[in-house]
C-alpha cells in the first residue's frame, strides 16, 4: 500500500439464529424502523428486513452495526449504470 493511502475496510456479516445481525464495513445507516434498515456499506447499499428490529450497537468510527429482532431478509441493492447522481431513492423507483 502506498504512503498516504487509507486501507479498504472489510465488509462482513454474521447472522446468529436469525435474531442478531452483526456487520462491519458500514459507512452509514441511512434509515431504519422496526421492519427495515437501509445501510450504506463499503460494497454498496444493503437492506435488512424483518420484525421488531432494533439497532443494538452503532460504532461509526469502526463501521460496525448490530441489529436484533427477527431477521427475514438481507439483500444488496445493485446500482444501475450512471445512477450514482440520482441518489438511492431515484435508483429504487426508476
Amino acid at each position: 500500500m502506498e504512503q498516504g493511502q487509507t486501507p479498504k475496510k472489510e465488509h462482513s456479516i454474521n447472522l446468529k439464529d436469525r435474531k442478531t445481525l452483526e456487520m462491519t464495513g458500514i459507512k452509514e445507516v441511512d434509515s431504519f424502523d422496526s421492519e427495515e434498515f437501509l445501510l450504506e456499506t463499503v460494497l454498496g447499499y444493503m437492506v435488512v428486513r424483518g420484525r421488531e428490529l432494533q439497532l443494538k450497537n452503532l460504532d461509526v468510527t469502526g463501521g460496525e452495526v448490530s441489529i436484533s429482532g427477527y431477521i427475514q431478509e438481507v439483500a444488496y441493492v445493485e446500482q444501475a449504470n450512471g445512477s450514482k447522481e440520482k441518489g438511492f431513492w431515484g435508483r429504487m423507483f426508476q
